[in-house]
């Protein structure tokens, strides 16, 4: 667990730690866009393939990307089962399960497989912006977009104690699990079901120890955020540079392939 949400990589000194993260914010977004919005599998693929790459020339274990995709990649394996069995009139092949015949379509796998694209660009995209990048910076360049305070307020809360309260959820499951709590199907539903209304409890008293923690170090509504300095030339030329790389990759492989 530790490895899979730990965020030390992004306090290394290297290229990209080293760009403004507003600069990196606004290259995010551009690309999230580009890739949401393709037509066809190439680009977010392509993106996929260079953000995996830069990951590794950055040296993060395999191990920890390989953790970190794992979730997305099954989300994917169902999206293009679904619209291969789901959407679509070409049949490709047929199945019987169960007395039950599934015939699969041509639109559909097309379907399902632009819509998986679409799903492993965006991923590797915050996965490396979220490895380029610590959290507090993130925050402190939203704060510079002039996102609401309190939006940012609630993330940073969020943020810090989601692991306070994973930390507290892995304890009590421990805990049962010394005690034999999942050793058999309805035992460990009523485990499971004992840890979550556990866990819903301890949120709510550690959201009471927070606020009478931050009332007592001065908190009145209002978290300070220190002023960003200005973009520097070449954290400007790095931004036009790379926004216009993005619009011509979109421009090409939405009409060049087939212009």
């Amino acid at each position: 667990m530790f490895d899979l949400f730990s965020d030390i990589f992004t306090y290394r000194d290297n290229a990209l730690t080293r760009i403004d993260p507003r600069v990196k914010l606004l290259i995010a977004l551009a690309a999230l866009i580009a890739v949401v919005t393709s037509a066809r599998p190439v680009l977010p693929l392509a993106v996929f393939v260079l953000c995996l790459g830069t990951i590794a020339a950055l040296r993060i274990p395999a191990k920890l990307v390989a953790l970190r995709l794992a979730a997305p990649f099954s989300t994917v394996a169902i999206l293009v089962v679904i619209q291969t069995f789901v959407t679509g009139t070409t049949p490709l092949f047929s199945l019987t399960l169960g007395g039950w015949t599934l015939t699969a379509k041509a639109e559909g796998l097309r379907q399902g497989l632009l819509l998986g694209a679409r799903v492993l660009g965006a991923l590797s995209i915050v996965l490396l912006l979220g490895i380029a990048t610590p959290a507090h910076r993130i925050f402190q360049a939203l704060r510079g977009f002039r996102i609401s305070k309190e939006w940012v307020e609630i993330a940073i809360l969020m943020y810090r104690y989601i692991f306070v309260l994973m930390d507290r959820a892995g304890d009590l499951a421990a805990a049962q699990r010394l005690r034999l709590g999942y050793t058999a199907p309805r035992r460990a539903l009523a485990s499971f079901t004992a840890l979550a209304g556990a866990t819903v409890v301890h949120s709510f008293e550690q959201a009471g120890r927070t606020h009478d923690a931050m009332r007592l170090r001065g908190y009145r509504g209002t978290m300070p955020f220190g002023p960003l300095p200005a973009l520097g030339r070449r954290d400007r030329g790095l931004l036009a540079l790379l926004l216009t790389v993005i619009a011509a990759a979109y421009g090409f492989f939405a009409w060049g392939i087939t212009g």
